[in-house]
């Protein structure tokens, strides 16, 4: 085995993964979390039988899930029971109609046509050709480390960049496809995914649309927190040690390495290598000595936030789906208040997570559990005054709700829990609240986004959103990977992983 001793800071998805990938090659590795339990922002609520996803609520790409099990030597099937979400979602427009994303093609087209006649070959040539920017961004860009600007900036690559519109701005290329607003924003609001406005997102995101139709929705039995338990399974099972409770007070330094990290308890944790799953802009902001990198980082743009209310209802919203969209009247200024004025929009667009309609257990008998996300600038306190913004929210989605289902859901309500930009700050330490870390614009993609490798502390390595390929479940796994195999091959470090995976079968058998 390895004596190497490897130091994650965070106990997060992409923490975790990295965690079980270095265990498994035999390091001695820690992972460190300042919370009581892993996840991060893939995290849960548990009250009075109702159990909430506090952070991502659908499963997308599975394959990539599949692979990072694979590679830990397990079969994704023996930790998560996966149940396809279809419909997929059901988007409510602000003029009273309705339009159910179904896997269904036939049932599909007559709902397209129905609502804007002429337009149902645009929107397939949509997806067909959001599924090929899928499969180039899949083996070009997104499954592997960029380590100069040439090996981004190359002929080759360039034509691939501008193959998959990355200098075009989403919502105007579907005008390419169909007219209708309405399908248009249909087509463009998963941007809000990674945080970012279809104003302003590469056209290349349209293989986010493409992978819900042809790969699926899907949300595992017991909830998206069951990936978290079994990667935190799958790392102790490798020696992994995972310590709550643990926050990290500083990254220790000397010369060009890091050489362990200093709890806020005084407690010194030496490392060969250090690993920080932490937010990055938080990480070089107040866990490493200035430096030039702070700098830069202070230029870089940021996701929008989001306020959450997560409702216990004594009665079920039987006419909600899983996922559930209602969008705004004016499409475009809603995004502009949120990523110009960087507040609420007066008449806000959220989403509906409703669990129950896949899982059962998520919600007691009788009852419904449902998230609601409503987006908003990150934090921006001279503009904001957060409690008037909750209220707002929490306003403008019963009100929409009254409106589209007759239901007054504040009569329903059991409980609410409600995060909000200062919350996501606090519990996770993300930068200016930021609900999905840094932005995906061009300029901060691939190459141009913050390396996967410190570029002064050599040994120092960062897994998780903010870093390539970026925010979102399947990105966070293969950034734990790419950093992974970055180190080792830096390092030159090579492993009998054969003997080591041998030697612990021996031991369990």
């Amino acid at each position: 085995m390895n004596s190497k001793r490897v130091v994650v800071v965070g106990a997060g998805i992409g923490g975790l993964a990295a965690a079980a990938r270095f265990a498994r090659l035999g390091f001695s590795v820690f992972v460190l979390e300042k919370n009581h339990e892993p996840g991060g922002r893939c995290g849960r609520l548990v009250r009075d039988g109702h159990r909430f996803d506090t952070g991502p609520t659908l499963l997308l790409m599975p394959e990539v899930f599949e692979q990072t099990y694979a590679d830990l030597g397990e079969r994704m099937e023996d930790h998560l029971d996966l149940i396809r979400a279809d419909p997929l979602y059901q988007i409510f427009f602000p003029d009273g109609s309705r339009l159910t994303m179904t896997s269904d093609l036939v049932a599909l087209r007559e709902q397209i046509e129905a609502l804007a006649p002429g337009s149902f070959e645009g929107f397939v040539r949509y997806l067909t050709d959001g599924y090929r920017f899928y499969q180039i961004a899949m083996e070009r860009f997104i499954g592997r480390n960029f380590l100069s600007f040439f090996d981004y900036f190359n002929p080759t690559h360039l034509r691939f960049l501008f193959e998959l519109r990355a200098l075009t701005p989403h919502h105007q290329e579907t005008g390419r496809y169909v007219q209708d607003p309405r399908l248009r924003a249909a087509m463009t609001f998963q941007d809000m995914y990674l945080g970012l406005s279809p104003y302003e997102a590469p056209a290349t995101y349209a293989m986010l649309a493409a992978a819900e139709f042809i790969r699926g929705i899907w949300l595992p039995r017991g909830g998206m927190y069951r990936l978290v338990e079994s990667l935190e399974q799958i790392a102790r099972g490798w020696g992994a040690h995972v310590i709550y409770q643990a926050p990290v007070r500083r990254i220790e330094i000397d010369g060009d390495r890091a050489t362990g990290v200093i709890l806020e308890s005084g407690e010194r944790i030496p490392a060969d290598f250090v690993i920080v799953n932490a937010d990055l802009p938080y990480a070089y902001r107040h866990l490493l000595p200035p430096g030039p990198e702070v700098r830069r980082i202070e230029r870089y743009r940021y996701t929008c936030s989001a306020i959450t209310f997560y409702w216990g209802l004594n009665a079920p919203l039987s006419q909600l789906f899983a996922h559930n969209l209602f969008l705004a009247g004016d499409y475009r200024a809603s995004f502009d208040r949120i990523f110009r004025d960087r507040t609420l929009p007066d008449e806000p667009s959220f989403y509906v997570h409703a669990p129950a309609r896949l899982d059962p257990s998520a919600a007691p008998s009788g009852g419904d559990t449902l998230m609601v996300l409503v987006p908003m600038g990150h934090l921006d306190p001279a503009r904001q005054d957060m409690d008037a913004l909750v209220q707002h929210a929490r306003i403008k989605v019963e009100q929409r709700l009254r409106e589209e289902l007759g239901v007054q859901v504040g009569e329903l309500r059991r409980f609410e829990v409600t995060y909000n930009p200062e919350a996501w700050q606090r519990l996770y330490n993300l930068e200016k609240g930021a609900a999905f870390g840094l932005s995906h614009h061009f300029s901060q993609m691939g190459y141009l986004r913050p390396s996967n490798r410190h570029p002064r502390y050599r040994n120092l390595y960062f897994v998780g959103a903010s870093t390539h390929p970026g925010t979102g479940l399947p990105m966070v796994l293969i950034s734990a990977r790419l950093t992974v195999e970055r180190l080792i091959e830096e390092h030159g470090i090579d492993f009998p992983l054969h003997q080591h995976v041998l030697a612990r079968a021996h031991a369990t058998s």
